[in-house]
């Protein structure tokens, strides 16, 4: 039982390696964060629960997708010494390519279920009528820049095995 439960302490450990080290995740996951706020907080966007669950599911896909990326570009680093090779590129490449497919089908999956003008001049229409609104949402979106643009590095130390 007690190594059942270090795997789960594993994977948290890796969850938030990720998160800290990796900016294309901290993008994927403020996007995320957003989406899920706007779809829950807010009653605009006419989204059932099997579309929200497949919203869930592709975003899901994404983010498996670019945890198996950095695990693979780790490993190649490491089996490649710091050796240029035309097969770590082309592992790396083919890893990161996995991503840039399973972001495109998903932002491909928001357009057909969330291209809802109406929610979207709703939506407008609610924050323009606030200014406070207006700032509280500006300031969370700077926020989500700083999280996504500057690297948390004082933090990886506690991270690296």
């Amino acid at each position: 039982m007690k190594a059942f439960l270090k795997g789960f302490v594993y994977a948290f450990r890796g969850v938030l390696y990720g998160i800290l080290s990796e900016r294309n995740m901290r993008f994927h996951v403020s996007l995320l964060g957003f989406m899920i706020f706007f779809l829950t907080r807010y009653d605009f966007f006419e989204v059932s629960k099997t579309q929200f669950a497949i919203l869930m599911l592709t975003s899901g896909v994404v983010l498996a997708a670019e945890y198996i990326n950095t695990a693979v570009e780790r490993a190649v680093d490491l089996a490649a010494k710091g050796e240029r090779s035309e097969l770590a590129r082309t592992a790396k490449d083919t890893a990161a390519g996995a991503v840039l497919i399973t972001a495109v089908f998903a932002v491909a999956v928001g357009i057909l279920i969330l291209f809802q003008p109406a929610a979207f001049h709703a939506l407008f229409a609610y924050y323009a009528a606030s200014p406070v609104k207006i700032i509280v949402f500006a300031l969370a979106f700077i926020l989500a820049l700083l999280f996504i643009f500057v690297p948390p590095s004082r933090y990886l130390k506690n991270f690296r095995r």
